[in-house]
């Protein structure tokens, strides 16, 4: 079992938009790992809303650290913690994935 993160810009975005992408996204890095056994870390922040970004952005990682593989949405480039994110997986060995949009 591949344990995937998922790295979306999330800013003005519903919450229904926002889930859909991501199951979108999880049957693209199923097709990328060649597997159907993927575990979505739980990185939807929902609820947090009161915390700044930047704390937002250190709990993100903390998930990330359990992750085999990070798959991008499109527009990741423009959202700013996506960007920090993908550093952060190319730094650390984590593989990556860019879902195509």
């Amino acid at each position: 079992m591949k344990k995937i993160y998922i790295s979306q810009p999330m800013r003005g975005r519903s919450t229904d938009a926002i889930i859909a992408e991501r199951k979108a996204l999880v049957s693209d890095a199923a097709v990328a790992l060649q597997t159907d056994e993927v575990e979505v870390l739980d990185t939807y922040l929902n609820g947090y809303t009161n915390k700044p970004p930047l704390r937002l952005l250190a709990l993100a990682l903390e998930k990330m650290a359990d992750a085999d593989a990070v798959i991008f949405a499109p527009g990741w480039r423009d959202a700013r913690g996506c960007r920090v994110e993908h550093l952060a997986a190319s730094e650390y060995g984590i593989s990556i994935i860019h879902a195509k949009g």
